[in-house]
């Protein structure tokens, strides 16, 4: 049957406790190697550790695992790419001052003959020591990986790769429940066409069984999913092309499916970007996918850029590191780095906060998140300072941010600079806003424009602000440092600000 299960008393590779946790000091820089069946990684992590940046990321496309079903052995010339990704990696960490490296390898050496060779000869032409982890650890890895990205990820990850898919359960920022199965593209070569249909059907329902189909989402991860979810895009003629948490419904897959059946590859290449040798594993992944939806029967499937990678790092962090909110820490990370104050973000946040009162939390989060990036754009030319602090939030690696959410942050800072956004390059992204998240996103924007401008360090220390819905009225109360503060390009300011509002501006 080729799937196997989590067992309860099952020692991690990595030891009896997983990798070391280590402090958010020991994880600003921290680097991961990927073999797998058909792409070897490798990435440094760097920055805010519950969020990183990508230091450093380079993949080679080595096809390790091709025809192993049929030969059992690793591809001769993807063990000799694999070989030089390996040793060139080995010299980047040096370079970089990277003591140790985190390597596991997947489905293609734990299961080549040659397998065991390939890895003793890593280590002794590299240095690297690869760690081998089976089908279930590298399903526990995978959706940690999501986990980094979604802390209150709830739903089914689906990681496909050259030679294996698995699946595991999340609940509870915890990994439950998870299988292997043997639905990669490479392995589904191996198949006959007659049969195909039948044998991806029999393999999903056997993961069914594992795991349940009582799933409302499904994580997609994986190079072939995203060539997939980037081929929904260009066929729904989406606005945005980040990956990360795009979202898709099970009649946009279906729809795909045929609408890639339909297709000239050469011509999708062309228009996408996805490279020949990825494009050649879709139409098999389109099958195994169509199949997951059918037996899974999920509301929504989300693309997830995040995976073994970046569950590795995960599996270092401290309990009270994971609990932080990815967006958040990305946001004071950018703030510390790039703002002419930093620490400016977070108190005006708090002089900001009387317009916001009664805001849910998903809302709220946005709204800081927009206040600690107000300032990070301020070397870009003046001309152009709006539009790049759009791009900068709608086109960045933040996690924890759907593209609606990207989309209303990158508003309020683009209205953070400019009152208008008539005739901006943007206006395609726009669309992704409902009318009432427009406004309010603008509103937040003017709020900012003022706010910004309104002191040097602390605005509490100007003034502070009241609401009265009622009333209709925003009254500003100033201090003795704020009359002197209050001159006619701030007074026009706060004039926005209210009209934005629909109230009237009172000055005490």
């Amino acid at each position: 049957m080729n799937l196997r299960t989590t067992s309860g008393d099952k020692v991690s590779p990595f030891g009896q406790g997983g990798l070391p946790v280590r402090s958010a000091r020991e994880l600003s820089r921290v680097g991961v190697v990927d073999v797998g069946s058909n792409s070897i990684r490798m990435v440094v992590f760097d920055g805010a550790a519950r969020s990183p940046a990508y230091f450093y990321n380079e993949k080679v496309m080595a096809g390790l695992g091709q025809g192993l079903a049929t030969t059992g052995r690793l591809n001769p010339e993807g063990a000799a790419r694999g070989m030089a990704a390996l040793k060139r990696f080995a010299a980047l960490a040096r370079g970089m001052g990277i003591e140790k490296m985190t390597c596991v390898a997947t489905a293609a050496v734990r299961e080549a003959e040659d397998g065991p060779a390939f890895h003793r000869a890593v280590e002794k032409e590299t240095g690297l020591k690869l760690i081998v982890i089976d089908g279930e650890e590298e399903a526990r890895l995978s959706a940690q990986g999501v986990l980094l990205g979604w802390p209150d990820a709830l739903g089914l990850v689906c990681d496909i790769g050259g030679n294996s898919m698995e699946v595991a359960e999340l609940a509870r920022r915890e990994v439950g429940r998870r299988a292997t199965s043997p639905l990669g593209p490479f392995r589904l070569q191996q198949v006959e066409a007659k049969g195909l249909k039948r044998y991806i059907q029999k393999e999903v329902e056997r993961l069914a069984d594992v795991v349940g189909t009582d799933h409302e989402r499904i994580y997609l991860v994986g190079g072939s999913w995203r060539a997939i979810a980037r081929l929904d895009m260009e066929r729904r003629a989406y606005p945005m092309t980040v990956l990360h948490e795009y979202r898709m419904t099970p009649d946009d897959v279906l729809a795909t499916v045929k609408w890639i059946a339909e297709e000239n590859l050469s011509d999708l290449k062309a228009r996408t970007g996805i490279s020949s040798s990825r494009l050649e594993l879709v139409p098999l992944a389109m099958q195994a996918l169509r199949q997951v939806v059918l037996t899974f029967g999920p509301s929504e499937i989300a693309i997830s850029s995040y995976g073994i990678r970046e569950g590795l790092l995960y599996e270092q962090m401290p309990d009270t590191l994971r609990r932080r909110d990815p967006l958040i820490e990305a946001a004071r990370f950018t703030e510390r780095q790039m703002a002419r104050m930093p620490g400016s973000g977070k108190r005006l946040f708090h002089f900001l906060a009387p317009l916001f009162e009664g805001a849910p939390p998903e809302r709220e989060r946005l709204i800081r998140a927009a206040c600690l990036l107000h300032d990070t754009s301020w070397r870009a030319h003046p001309d152009y300072r709006a539009e790049a602090c759009f791009d900068n939030v709608t086109r960045s690696s933040l996690a924890a941010l759907s593209h609606p959410e990207r989309v209303f942050v990158g508003l309020a800072l683009l209205h953070r600079y400019k009152n208008s956004r008539a005739g901006s390059p943007m206006a395609p992204l726009f669309t992704l806003l409902t009318e009432d998240d427009t406004r309010d996103a603008e509103t937040l924007g003017k709020a900012l424009r003022f706010g910004a401008m309104f002191s040097i360090g602390d605005p509490a220390e100007a003034g502070r602000l009241r609401l009265d819905r009622d009333a209709g009225t925003l009254t500003l109360t100033l201090t003795a440092k704020g009359r002197d503060l209050m001159g006619e390009v701030a007074e026009a300011r706060f004039r926005t600000l209210c009209s934005a509002l629909g109230v009237a501006g009172v000055v005490a």
